[in-house]
């Protein structure tokens, strides 16, 4: 028993502090460990309120998880096919709009 208490005080008194640590780095890596820290704590609280609404379903999470995976999948590919639709109709537009003023040239030119 005393053995396992000497054991964590040796590890708790060998382990250096977060500030320490972070004194040694260089200064660019430290600037940018920064200026990433607020996107790495929106990144875990977004994946930590993920778990928690995966949680909530009776499935078992891995399967949750998966059918939320294609879910968005086909959600993309949703509006891929939406993006290449309305694309197709504005070149379809333009094509046509080019044709009127092409003809309207034409009929300005025999005109005169």
């Amino acid at each position: 028993m005393t053995l396992m208490y000497l054991t964590h005080l040796a590890a708790y008194s060998v382990t250096p502090a977060e500030g320490e640590v972070f004194k040694k780095f260089n200064p660019e890596l430290q600037a940018r460990n920064l200026a990433l820290k607020d996107e790495r704590m929106k990144n875990y609280e977004a994946f930590l309120q993920e778990l928690k609404e995966l949680s909530k379903s009776d499935k078992n999470m891995w399967v949750a998880q998966a059918e939320k995976q294609k879910k968005m999948k086909e959600q993309l590919l949703e509006n891929e096919a939406q993006e290449k639709a309305l694309q197709l109709k504005m070149r379809e537009e333009m094509k046509a709009e080019a044709r009127g003023m092409r003809d309207q040239i034409r009929a300005e030119a025999r005109g005169a």
